[in-house]
């Protein structure tokens, strides 16, 4: 014989005939207090206080059967003769068939609306749902997190035990990349399956379309004896295309042996129109960054070439002129002093050239950076600042070329833009490494009310930032001074 489980239909139809036998009984009690002060063919409406909970809560099945119930117990207990189901009053009788025709279409009605409010209440919870993502997917909120909302959602709406999303992989395998459940067990995130044997993903990937599965028992591969350890009866799963190729799929499963309802594949695949949105935007971003971080890349190794182009070339060839020159100007006979005195003014001017070109290079791309690494280069930035800095640098180790070369020209264009605008009498510059970031924090005590649509460089800024998937934040009240703090992450680095 089947075990009875909590919550089958078995268990909820014996539940509400004892609910129903509970509440005829009740009624009765009311009517024995009122027969004495009120006819009792009146009262005998009362017993639609039970007849109306249990169409509510149970439809009109059981709702008939209360009803019969109440005129079986009413004629019983107060038609005479009492005590027996024979009706010698043709009044009563009549009164008795009316009151089960009324109880049973009173029923009926209440149980329709009844079923009315739950499909509103579904149809509530499904847009509210669809909602919360779609807020999530306009506000780009990070994939893992979104997905973990989506799942969770159609797993609820889906009145699901499980659910799943899956991302399919080139080499033909598939990752869970969130799950959801309300029954113990473990869905594993983050690991991939082959698509060995019979599975919601295997199925819709040969089909390209919605899939039912009503049984795993006895089936081999990964994925169905997960699903057989589980306990789950059977699954449905819908594609998530995104940009003309499939993705990966949603997929909700139960350990009920009641079928999912015929609309559930509609439910989720608006669930899966979002996440596709959310995925070409996360992608397109990615390829957004890529590109931004390409360039940037692309403008330091540039400016680095230019330097040593500088140093190698015209710096080279000048020092080399300067020294030919102090070798003629040893030359020429003290007699010509106004010669002698020609070439001293050419060997300055030379010499103020060279100097010139050296602050050009240090510029374009600073040795220091590449010899000694970021802090040793803000240590030199600093002496060079018009504005005094105080610097409180962090220990570092050193880090990749392209992160110094990005923190180096944040700081150095931050203090530029100081220098022009904030009217500040003193910068704090300060690095740190907090876990897998860098922070790197320029601080004036200028006017403030900087902001990043004035043209002054902060738009700049900001793109050196993001480019290497980092956050730039600025704080600048008005008379306050203003604040620039990038997060670098050093796992890209």
């Amino acid at each position: 014989m089947a075990q009875l489980r909590t919550g089958s239909p078995v268990v909820r139809r014996l539940l509400g005939l004892l609910t129903a036998g509970l509440l005829v009984a009740a009624v009765t009690g009311l009517v024995k207090l009122g027969e004495p002060h009120v006819p009792t063919l009146n009262l005998l409406v009362l017993y639609l206080l039970a007849v109306l909970p249990v169409a509510v809560f149970w439809g009109t099945p059981l709702a008939v059967i209360t009803a019969v119930l109440s005129v079986w117990t009413y004629a019983y207990f107060f038609v005479s003769p009492l005590h027996s189901l024979l009706i010698a009053d043709a009044q009563n009788a009549i009164g008795l068939a009316v009151f089960l025709v009324t109880a049973v279409v009173v029923g009926e009605l209440a149980a329709r609306l009844r079923r009315a409010a739950l499909v509103a209440e579904r149809l509530s919870d499904e847009q509210s749902a669809l909602r919360r993502v779609a807020t999530q997917v306009a506000q780009g909120v990070p994939p893992g997190v979104l997905f973990t909302t989506v799942t969770e959602a159609v797993g609820r709406l889906c009145g699901a035990d499980l659910a799943r999303m899956e991302r399919y992989e080139p080499d033909g395998t598939v990752t869970g990349v969130a799950a959801w459940s309300r029954v113990p067990g473990h869905l594993a995130v983050g690991e991939r399956f082959n698509l060995d044997g019979l599975s919601v993903a295997r199925d819709v990937l040969r089909r390209g379309g919605p899939v039912r599965l009503e049984s795993f028992a006895g089936e081999p591969g990964t994925i169905a004896q997960e699903a057989q350890a589980l306990g789950i009866r059977s699954s449905i799963g819908c594609p998530i295309n995104v940009g003309g190729r499939l993705w990966g799929i949603i997929a909700a499963s139960t350990t009920s042996d009641k079928p999912f309802p015929s609309n559930t594949e509609a439910q989720i695949a608006s669930f899966t129109e979002l996440v596709a949105t959310a995925v070409e935007n996360a992608e397109a971003r990615a390829e957004l960054m890529a590109s931004r971080a390409r360039v940037v890349v692309t403008a330091d190794r540039t400016r680095r070439q230019i330097e040593r182009n500088l140093h190698d070339g015209a710096q080279q060839r000048l020092v080399s002129l300067a020294l030919r020159l102090q070798a003629a100007r040893a030359r020429v006979p003290p007699e010509l002093v106004e010669l002698s005195g020609e070439l001293d003014q050419l060997a300055g001017g030379l010499t103020d050239a060279l100097d010139e070109l050296r602050e050009t290079a240090r510029g374009i791309h600073p040795a220091i950076l590449a010899e000694g690494g970021l802090s040793p280069a803000l240590k030199t930035l600093a002496r060079r600042s018009a504005i005094p800095v105080q610097l409180i640098l962090g220990a570092e180790p050193r880090l990749s070329e392209r992160l110094e070369v990005s923190a180096y020209y944040f700081v150095s264009e931050a203090l530029t833009n100081a220098a022009k605008h904030s009217e500040a009498t003193r910068v704090t510059v300060t690095t740190d490494i907090v876990g897998d970031v860098l922070l790197v924090e320029v601080h004036d005590d200028g006017r403030g009310g900087a902001d990043f649509g004035r043209g002054t460089g902060l738009v700049g800024l900001r793109d050196r930032v993001e480019a290497l998937g980092g956050r730039l934040t600025l704080d600048s009240p008005r008379g306050e001074g203003t604040t620039l703090t990038a997060e670098f992450p050093l796992t890209d680095s």
